[in-house]
């Protein structure tokens, strides 16, 4: 279901993950494995698209902000650039 900003439930509990995830007692992957039922590969991508979406931007600015330097200082490093 989506909600008014055009996020599904699993968005906003993907962004609600990466906000808190390391609450959670296991590791990142079996967390994931454990709510989502998807590998940690499709969980990554699924969330990188996230990242480039505004009403991901709109319901947690703060973590998708934060996820984007992550990303961008990871490409940069790629590049043999710092970020």
């Amino acid at each position: 279901m989506l909600d008014s900003q055009g996020l599904s439930d699993r968005d906003r509990a993907m962004l609600d993950l990466e906000r808190q995830w390391w609450k959670y007692p296991a590791a990142k992957e079996t967390v994931v494995r454990e709510i989502f039922d998807i590998s940690i590969t499709k969980y990554f991508q699924r969330l990188d698209a996230l990242l480039d979406d505004p009403a991901a931007l709109a319901h947690d600015p703060q973590t998708v902000r934060r996820l984007q330097r992550l990303r961008a200082a990871r490409a940069a490093q790629r590049r043999g650039r710092p970020a």
